[in-house]
């Protein structure tokens, strides 16, 4: 993997060296469009609105436009700017992991100690670890200065970049026009419902439903094409008709019910996986065999 930044962490008068690698990756099928008569793919040109000439992207600058004058801005003139060249991710406070904010939370980033004595790193990494605190640190990516965190992840060092506080919009405009009266039983019905839900977090249990069902489409048209029966292939779908509003205890009511019977299907279908698995060991050895 190709890191996308390297430069150092700098920790007081500790340096630490450093390469950056993309943490995350889009596992969404990629889709172009076309056009619909023919199948064409749709090109998109950098046409300038003056010469009406195709540009290449090294031809291209940026602009500022406020309106009544347009100020061009060459790659040399972005250069210049002392805070975009820094290549030092600089630590400038320590906090509590509660005080942050997970709305302010970007991109994330892991970091690979970069040098034959990597001592500095792991004494940074396991007194973030120790301590249970977040760095605060300012860095430079892409000539953009920007604010982030360092967390632990397991045994490596995680950079996480944060919005500055003047991009998050204030949350006046959400919150409820008038206040409403919660009675205690619904309240308590409502912490119950919690309760029925409630478990350690497992992101390998969730999968994404419309990138799978995406997949199987694309595979039943290469098959089917035009002709393609949705029904044969995702079963009826919902047929849209809403049902009469319930009674919010009666909604909270049904609501406890369904996920304790969703719960005794669970279990006794775990049940009787162990149960199989205990009536056929010559089966069980067998698959162990074939994974190991």
């Amino acid at each position: 993997m190709k890191a996308i930044w390297a430069g150092s962490i700098a920790f007081g008068l500790v340096n630490v060296p450093v390469k950056a690698y993309s943490a995350t990756q889009d596992h969404d099928i990629n889709l172009h469009q076309v056009h619909a008569a023919d199948g064409g793919r749709i090109k998109y040109e950098r046409r300038c609105e003056i010469c009406g000439k195709k540009i290449k992207y090294k031809n291209l600058d940026k602009a500022y436009d406020d309106g009544e004058r347009t100020v061009v801005l060459t790659e040399a003139d972005l250069e210049v700017l002392p805070a975009g060249k820094s290549r030092e991710i600089e630590v400038v406070q320590f906090i509590p992991g509660e005080q942050l904010d997970p709305l302010m939370l970007e991109k994330s980033y892991y970091l690979q100690a970069d040098s034959k004595s990597p001592k500095a790193y792991e004494l940074l990494q396991r007194t973030l670890d120790e301590t249970d605190k977040l760095a605060v640190v300012r860095f430079a990516l892409r000539q953009k200065t920007r604010l982030g965190v360092l967390r632990v992840r397991s045994k490596a060092m995680v950079l996480q970049s944060i919005m500055w506080s003047d991009e998050l919009r204030d949350e006046g405009f959400a919150e409820p026009e008038k206040s409403v009266r919660i009675s205690a039983q619904e309240l308590k019905m409502s912490a119950a419902l919690v309760e029925s839900y409630s478990g350690d977090f497992d992101p390998e249990g969730y999968e994404d439903n419309y990138q799978d069902q995406l997949r199987q489409l694309i595979d039943a048209k290469i098959e089917q094409g035009d002709d393609l029966d949705t029904e044969a292939t995702f079963g009826s779908l919902p047929s849209g008709d809403e049902e009469d509003v319930l009674d919010l205890m009666e909604a909270l009511k049904r609501s406890i019910a369904a996920t304790g019977k969703s719960s005794d299907r669970k279990s006794g279908s775990r049940t009787r996986k162990q149960d199989a698995s205990l009536a056929s060991p010559k089966k069980a050895s067998s698959r162990s065999k074939k994974s190991a």
